[in-house]
């Protein structure tokens, strides 16, 4: 039982890490971060089972963290007003072309970051951009004054 007291614990510290470290950093690391993203992990094995090799030790914690995340996401759908703790609420970025700085220090965001994101959208100029939003997921949506426009007329047959 103290494996999964354990495996709770550490669940509960790892979210916390996640939600604070932020939402871009998660979303882009880069290789020496996704090597210690590895170490973690067996860091955190050491940790919830201490000297427990047994199958049956390690079956109990990843049991423990795979009904704990199920456990989120069912409390994050039945009440919707525990998704901002949970899973964070998309952001704002740039508004009518102008990029809300704001909010990119908040986010710890560079204006490269956001331009980068915008070019691996095909979107070369900040001002076409109505909404941009950075979404929980640490990924970006682009709204341009281009998806708006009225689909052309098909002719009539």
């Amino acid at each position: 039982m103290e494996i999964v007291f354990r495996a709770a614990v550490i669940y509960f510290f790892l979210w916390f890490v996640t939600r604070v470290v932020g939402k871009r950093e998660l979303g882009q690391m880069s290789a020496f971060e996704l090597v210690l993203l590895v170490t973690m992990g067996d860091l955190i094995q050491q940790g919830v089972t201490q000297e427990d090799y047994s199958v049956t030790g390690a079956m109990l914690a990843v049991g423990t963290f795979a009904l704990l995340i199920v456990g989120f996401s069912w409390v994050s759908w039945r009440f919707s007003r525990t998704r901002r703790g949970l899973e964070g609420l998309p952001v704002i970025v740039i508004t009518d072309g102008a990029m809300r700085e704001d909010v990119l220090r908040y986010e710890r965001l560079s204006d490269t970051e956001v331009h980068e994101a915008l070019r691996e959208q095909g979107i070369d100029d900040v001002s076409t951009v109505r909404i941009g939003v950075l979404e929980p997921d640490g990924k970006f949506s682009f709204f341009t004054s281009r998806d708006h426009e009225p689909a052309p007329e098909r002719p009539a047959d």
